[in-house]
């Protein structure tokens, strides 16, 4: 008797379930437009005439341009395209290996290491997150301009290898949290220190930690503009993002085309970079040390 009386109720069901799984669709297909629609600019402004940029209101150009390409393939002011490449990959692969460094090394000594004072230092570090960055850029620059160090990428970097960004010290200690200390206890009893405990045990446990610091740090490094605004002035040293500045003030005159080509041609390390490492992103950001 049940299975009759519920056995015409399943056909009625299935089409408010159809609508509402359409709704859903074209909802998630509207917001995806809203959200692609400028990097659609971006890629319609790179093929269309500086001037058409300004007085074109159509989305995609009449007349397709590759010139502002070919320009960006070759250089800005003598200088090659590769050499704004290099000039970013090296400071974004100095700031990776600053942070995972300096990050994983903090974070073993608070999470795993006992000595007075350092849950006020343990305060401290999660204090400097509430810290605001433009507080600093004055001090530090004044401090790296006594010292000499403007127009070298020493003030973009060092602050990398001194444990500075709290995110990241956090971080890893959220993963050393979860790690059993039953592991650094059988290793202190065959008469392993405090540095082959780290570098043999945990340290190969903390790859998720690692790999999420290091995406992280190099997209941030990648399109950091502020820094190489205030410490370089020398082209040959300019990374991309300052380099996309410099076009808009190149002898007087704002060429937007060249800008958008280049902004298309920086974001492409970029996108590579995070495709190939994107499962052990989400592996990092779903789990919070060892699975038992």
């Amino acid at each position: 008797m049940s299975a009759e009386l519920t056995a015409p109720l399943a056909p009625s069901k299935r089409p408010a379930t159809r609508v509402r799984s359409l709704v859903w669709h074209l909802s998630m297909l509207a917001v995806l437009a809203v959200v692609l629609y400028p990097l659609l600019w971006v890629v319609a402004a790179s093929l269309k005439g500086n001037a058409d940029i300004i007085t074109d209101t159509a989305l995609w150009p009449q007349q397709v341009t590759w010139e502002h390409f070919a320009g960006a393939f070759e250089g800005l002011a003598g200088i090659p395209l590769w050499r704004f490449f290099w000039n970013s990959f090296l400071i974004a692969a100095l700031s990776v290996i600053g942070t995972v460094a300096s990050s994983a090394i903090t974070a073993y000594a608070l999470a795993r290491l006992k000595f007075p004072g350092r849950t006020l230092m343990l305060g401290i570090v999660i204090a400097t997150l509430l810290l605001p960055g433009q507080v600093m850029l004055i001090p530090q620059y004044l401090i790296f301009s006594e010292l000499g160090l403007t127009n070298t990428y020493v003030p973009l970097v060092i602050g990398k290898f001194l444990a500075l960004d709290a995110f990241f010290v956090f971080l890893f200690m959220q993963f050393l949290r979860g790690i059993p200390r039953e592991l650094d206890q059988a290793a202190t009893i065959d008469g392993a220190g405090h540095f082959r405990i780290f570098f043999s045990i945990l340290l190969p446990l903390l790859r998720p930690a690692i790999v999420t610091s290091s995406i992280f740090t190099f997209i941030w490094s990648w399109n950091d503009f502020m820094g190489p605004l205030i410490y370089l002035y020398d082209m040959e040293k300019f990374p991309l993002p300052r380099l996309l500045q410099s076009y808009a003030n190149s002898e007087g005159v704002a060429n937007y085309g060249g800008m958008m080509a280049m902004t298309l041609l920086s974001l492409v390390p970029v996108v590579l970079f995070f495709l190939v490492f994107q499962k052990f992103l989400i592996k990092g950001i779903a789990t919070s040390g060892v699975k038992g």
